[in-house]
């Protein structure tokens, strides 16, 4: 019985899906109906809601306060945290501070798995050392030592001992978000010339001796900054000399071939590894926190959108040793299969290897279902480790491991990356196992997994006859999907020909960090090494893309920019097609076709409406796009382009060239004709879009563009418009056609402005041009009452664009008002008295319409805010010339932390956002505010727009779904941080 000091706060839809503060001491507690189990020994268990009524929610801050000795009060100004089996100083709260390795590290160890003991130095660290210049702060290094003796403590070692075989020590990076491969790392620390021959004494000269190699290579690599390729070159003369292909078959006498030249790499290149174990250690330490900041780190970062974290912790583990004999092995393994989320271990291992071994796909590994076989029960062990870690920690694990003469070891687990298919079955398969929650089901599927759905898959079926003529090589399947491109052997080559629109395949013998750039630009990835847990796999699964990896028919040539597959030569730029579920290679560019999606993609789906505040629409242009964005779960459409109905055909650009040429002309006659055919024209279309949208709403803008981009530019082709222009008018007398002629080109040239998109356009033209913004309100409402006239439930809303005054406004409106009133009642329309309830309101895109928000609601039934135009006029960024000439090295100078074209600049474009809706619902408070932009469909942009209180999100048809989950996500994090809040209250 545990006594707890009980407070009442919101009702408990308020504070889903968060720990409150109560924390539960002992072996096992039991959770309530329907929650995740207590795996076994777990200590510091978050009891969690399910188990509370709806009537409060409790926190327990007397039993909390009972334990507070248990949490020492420096918990996060401590730089250094051990952790050895039953205890440690962390635990896998505290990502942030001790990344996500070492809090992991340190919760295993709490937990009582066999983890290697070590410490872990915090994050704050590496803060502290890159603000010092790359210095390590004072007294760090004396933390570390004192640490360090609990663990030689533990193992019954000694760091740097010369009488009986030393501790060895791996140092490690762990960031508070997984980069895997992008930072160092330094294994076997604490060898040298002294050391060697007392553990050669105890293990044996080829374990010591692969292990002094290994860490010669590595810290003159990482800490020395000599190229790994000069130690490969050495190993590899070694290798041929004995005529023998994999380390593992290297004798001793070899390995001491290849430490010799090791070392005279370091003479070569003129530097030198320290034989004291310490200075060793210290400058791994530095060497590791400097990493932080390579150029493939920050790319990495960039790419995957990865920001605010101040840098990452250092992990220093006591080395357990995968090569000591044929009894011990390395391996990686995921609780489920990461491509397909199917359930059971899934994972490779090597007998007699290092870690780094597998990861790099420098042999071939072995499923790791078959260890069952030579190391039964360190199989047995590692599979109940993993259910336990998955079940404590909520979500399919990556788990690294390692067997030392029989024994099992932990060395890290981690959320394991998965692609869109796997995340979606995962969190379905959570929920139903009880593991999670429904709302924590949904946050555990990304919004990208969604879009990795929807990638395309091959239009041949696989075992026919179009699609087996084709193959010429089988892989490991490591990344499942489609992918069609040419191919490249180099990181920069890809990102180059992706620079020039040109969809690209990696071919590589065997990714590395470095490539990270070019993995991203490439649409698949192509590898003669590796297995389905080597960099390349690992890498292609996070980012959803397709990759082949292990493929023994691949050989390549990177300095002649040659493959061969099979019996086949491809050159650079030869196109091939990889199947990331089969692992299949095919030769040439095979078709295509949309994927057919799960039943389980609808279930999920569910689960995020329900938690969502949001609405999604979608910004679609035809019937064709409104019938797709209904299909993915569109509530309506929230902008309709009219200008792009004018560039779907020849005819309808021509009509919209009459009449630009009869305005100038003051042609009324002319004029008419060609309003009349455009309105033809566009209520057909917007009479589709009223029918694919039966029963929901279509908001319509007027015509945004200046003119002249209906024109082509000045010269020949211009001239040639001016003559079919002038021929469509009445005959005239050559010099007088010639006069006309000169008249209407420098008419139509006149239209150019010094900057359009702050010129004659929107609100403005049709000020202008009252004839225009009366022909598309005339197109809009005619078609509303035919298809309400057919039993189509329209409703229509019209929208101004570019607005920055009360009076462009009502001057637009009244044209509306007008238009319709006279619909309604003519006497000639055989639908008159038909009446249609017609929303009118305005586009927040120039930032006076912020400002003045409140006069402008007087007027409207919504707004719409227009966040491309708002984020230009605000920042006063043109995004071509942005984009072309200085954005990304604002993003890299950290100037901008991001493209705000992509994400939305809450600071500055944000803080106009909360004042429109602020100022327009103090004159209206059920004003309906939305967002048509293109950060209607960026996640991050949705979580604040859920928090800015608007009613709905728009974006492309395609991206709907990512909406849908992105506003369920922010609202299920914003209620948890809600209730956090009243919890600490």
């Amino acid at each position: 019985m545990i006594t707890m000091s009980v407070r009442v706060y919101e009702p408990l839809e308020h504070c889903q899906n968060r720990p409150f503060g109560l924390v539960w001491f002992g072996s096992r507690h039991q959770h309530g109906a329907g929650r995740r189990p207590a795996a076994p020994v777990l200590r510091n268990t978050v009891l969690r809601n399910a188990s509370i009524t709806h009537t409060s929610v409790v926190c327990a801050a007397q039993h909390v306060a009972d334990h507070l000795s248990e949490f020492p009060s420096n918990v996060q100004s401590r730089r250094v945290h051990h952790f050895v089996r039953g205890e440690s100083t962390g635990s896998s709260d505290q990502k942030s501070l001790l990344g996500g390795k070492g809090a992991n590290l340190c919760e295993m160890a709490k937990i009582g798995l066999n983890v290697p003991p070590g410490l872990v130095i915090s994050t704050t660290v590496c803060q502290e050392f890159h603000d010092a210049g790359k210095k390590l702060p004072p007294g760090l290094m004396e933390d570390v030592t004192a640490a360090l003796k609990r663990v030689e403590t533990t193992t019954g070692r000694v760091f740097g001992d010369t009488t009986r075989a030393p501790l060895l020590l791996s140092v490690r990076s762990g960031a508070a978000v997984s980069m895997p491969g992008m930072m160092d790392t330094v294994l076997n620390l604490g060898l040298n010339d002294d050391t060697l021959p007392v553990m050669a004494a105890e293990h044996g000269w080829r374990l010591a001796l692969d292990c002094y190699r290994r860490l010669l290579d590595m810290f003159g690599d990482v800490v020395c900054g000599i190229s790994h390729d000069l130690f490969e070159e050495e190993m590899a003369a070694v290798k041929e000399a004995a005529g023998i292909t994999y380390d593992i078959d290297m004798s001793e006498a070899d390995l001491r071939a290849v430490v010799d030249r090791f070392k005279k790499v370091y003479e070569r290149e003129g530097k030198s590894m320290p034989a004291d174990p310490y200075e060793q250690l210290e400058m791994a330490v530095a060497a590791v926190f400097g990493s932080w900041n390579t150029a493939r780190a920050l790319k990495y970062r960039e790419l995957n959108h990865i920001t605010g974290l101040i840098g990452t912790a250092v992990n220093i583990q006591s080395m357990v040793f995968g090569n000591l004999n044929e009894n011990s092995a390395t391996g990686v393994c995921f609780t489920r299969n990461p491509a397909t989320g199917e359930p059971g271990l899934y994972g490779e291992f090597l007998v007699n290897a290092q870690g780094e071994d597998v990861v790099a796909g420098i042999r071939t590994p072995l499923p790791v279902k078959d260890m069952a076989v030579p190391f039964p029960d360190a199989y047995a062990q590692l599979v109940e480790n993993a259910s336990n870690l998955e079940r404590h920690l909520s979500d399919m694990q990556d788990i690294e491991f390692t067997v030392q003469d029989g024994q099992l070891y932990i060395l890290q687990t981690r959320n394991g990356k998965r692609t869109g298919a796997a995340a979606l079955r995962v969190a379905v398969d959570l929920k139903n196992e009880g593991l999670v929650t429904q709302e924590e089901a949904v946050l555990m599927v990304e919004p990208r997994h969604l879009e990795q759905l929807m990638h395309p898959v091959f239009e041949n079926p696989v075992g026919s006859h179009a699609y087996k003529s084709a193959v010429v090589a089988k892989g490991l399947p490591a990344s499942p999907g489609a992918a069609c491109g040419q191919i490249v052997f180099t990181a920069e080559a890809a990102e180059r020909w992706k620079s020039e629109g040109k969809p690209v395949v990696l071919v590589r013998t065997e990714t590395s960090p470095e490539d990270v750039g070019g993995m991203h630009a490439a649409v698949g990835i192509f590898t003669s090494r590796g297995g389905m847990t080597s960099h390349a796999a690992v890498v292609a699964r996070g980012w959803g893309k397709p990759c082949v990896c292990g493929c023994e028919k691949l050989d390549v040539c990177q300095e002649g920019k040659t493959a061969t597959v099979g019996k086949n030569t491809l050159v650079e730029g030869d196109w091939i097609s990889l199947n990331g579920t089969t692992g299949e290679v095919l030769l040439g560019k095979q078709p295509t076709k949309k994927a057919e999606l799960s039943d389980q993609l609808a279930e999920f789906m569910s689960w995020a409406d329900a938690a969502r505040r949001l609405g999604v629409m979608a910004n679609c242009d035809t019937p064709k796009d409104a019938a797709i964005a209904r299909a993915n779960g569109a509530a309506g459409i929230g902008l309709v382009r009219t200008e792009h109905m004018f560039f779907s055909s020849a005819e309808r650009i021509k009509a919209v060239r009459r009449m630009i040429a009869a305005e100038e002309l003051d042609s009324r006659d002319e004029s008419n004709e060609a309003l009349a055919d455009l309105k033809d024209f566009q209520k057909e279309d917007f009479k589709g879009i009223f029918r694919a949208m039966d029963g929901l709403e279509v908001t319509i803008r007027l015509l945004d563009p200046p003119l002249h981009e209906f024109l082509p530019k000045e010269g020949p082709e211009l001239s040639s418009l001016c003559d079919d222009l002038l021929k469509s008018y009445h005959a005239k007398p050559a010099g007088q056609h010639m006069r006309a002629h000169k008249l209407l080109q420098r008419r139509l040239e006149g239209l150019n402005e010094t900057n359009p998109m702050m010129g004659l356009r929107g609100c403005r033209l049709g000020i202008r041009h009252p004839d225009i913004t009366a022909m598309q309100a005339a197109a809009i409402i005619e078609a509303a009452v035919e298809c309400q006239a057919e039993g189509v439930a329209v409703y229509p809303s019209i929208m101004i664009p570019l607005v920055g005054f009360e009076e462009e406004l009502v001057n637009q409106l009244r044209v509306v008002r007008d238009v319709a009133e006279k619909i309604f009642n003519d006497s000639n329309n055989s639908n008159r008295g038909s009446r249609i309830d017609i929303k009118v309101g305005t586009m927040i895109e120039v930032p006076r319409a912020a400002l003045i928000s409140a006069q402008l609601a007087q007027h409207c039934d919504f707004f719409s805010v227009g966040s491309n135009d708002l984020t230009q006029m605000t920042l006063g960024f043109s995004r071509d010339d942005a984009e072309a000439k200085f954005m990304s090295e604002y993003i890299k100078e950290g100037i901008i932390p991001h493209d705000p074209f992509d994400s939305l600049d809450v600071t500055g474009v944000g803080e106009l956002i909360k004042l429109a809706v602020q100022r327009g619902r103090s004159t209206k408070p059920n004003l309906r505010i939305g967002i048509c932009g293109e950060h209607g469909g960026d996640p991050e942009s949705i979580s604040f727009f859920n928090g800015a209180d608007l009613d709905y999100v728009s974006c492309s048809p395609l991206r709907v779904p990512v909406a849908r989950l992105a506003a369920a996500q922010a609202q299920i994090k914003a209620r948890a941080s809600l209730a956090n809040d009243h919890c600490q209250d």
